[in-house]
């Protein structure tokens, strides 16, 4: 994989705090969106926020410093969010995920058991 790591890491956080200039989405499973349901008052933004702000990275849970996988608590459930690279053709993984020209990011945030 081509790219710097601080290169990646710096997109990863740039894009999951939310900077609409890196090409990408952002996709809740629906076990997700199941939990947000059973509970009155919690939204979506409220998930995202927390995956913001996130802050967690450490040699266990980041190994390359990309800042591209976190785990947090959430309405009483074990949440996992993770960042993926595909093409701009969304068929198969970028080959650079350094360059935004290629590169599209798919932020997925998940029940663990849905890992």
């Amino acid at each position: 994989m081509a790219g710097s790591s601080q290169t990646i890491r710096d997109l990863n956080d740039r894009f999951r705090k939310g900077d609409s200039t890196i090409p990408g989405q952002v996709m809740i499973t629906q076990g997700v969106q199941a939990l947000i349901a059973a509970h009155d008052g919690e939204d979506v933004i409220s998930v995202l926020a927390v995956v913001r702000r996130f802050n967690a990275f450490n040699a266990d849970n980041d190994p390359y410093d990309e800042h591209e996988f976190g785990a947090f608590e959430f309405m009483g459930s074990k949440l996992f969010w993770k960042l993926d690279y595909y093409a701009r053709d969304m068929q198969h993984g970028s080959e650079d995920p350094a360059d935004t020209a290629q590169t599209v990011r798919i932020l997925t945030i998940m029940l663990a058991e849905e890992y």
